[in-house]
C-alpha cells in the first residue's frame, strides 16, 4: 500500500528543508515542491490567507505514522497541513521504486 502526503510550508527553503529530512531518513521516496501556491483558510476564528509552498510527497502507508510524527517536529506551524491520500493504483515499477527507496 502506498500513500500521498500533502504538506505545506511558509516559504520554499523551509520546503527544502523538510523534502531533504524525509527522503534522507527514507520516510519519503520522493518529494515534489510546489513554489507560490496562495492559500485562504480559516485560522484562529477570522479567514486568513497566505503564500505558500506545497509538498506533494510518495511514500509506502507503512511509514505515514513515523513521517507525520517527524513533520510535526521540524514544522514551524502550529498546526502544519499534513493530508494523506491513498494510492488506488499506479505504475507498477514506479510502486517498486517507492518500495525500494523506503527500506
Amino acid at each position: 500500500m502506498y500513500a500521498v502526503i500533502l504538506i505545506t510550508a511558509p516559504e520554499r527553503q523551509e520546503a527544502e528543508k523538510i523534502a531533504q529530512v524525509l527522503v534522507e531518513e527514507k520516510l519519503a521516496a520522493c518529494v515534489n515542491i510546489i513554489a507560490d501556491i496562495h492559500s485562504i483558510f480559516w485560522w484562529e476564528g477570522k479567514i486568513d490567507n497566505s503564500k505558500e509552498t506545497l509538498l506533494i510527497i510518495k511514500t509506502k502507508k507503512s511509514r505515514v505514522k513515523k513521517l507525520i510524527k517527524k513533520v510535526q517536529s521540524i514544522h514551524s506551524y502550529e498546526v502544519p497541513e499534513i493530508i494523506t491520500l491513498p494510492v488506488i493504483a499506479g505504475n507498477k515499477k514506479y510502486l517498486n521504486w517507492i518500495d525500494e527507496s523506503t527500506r
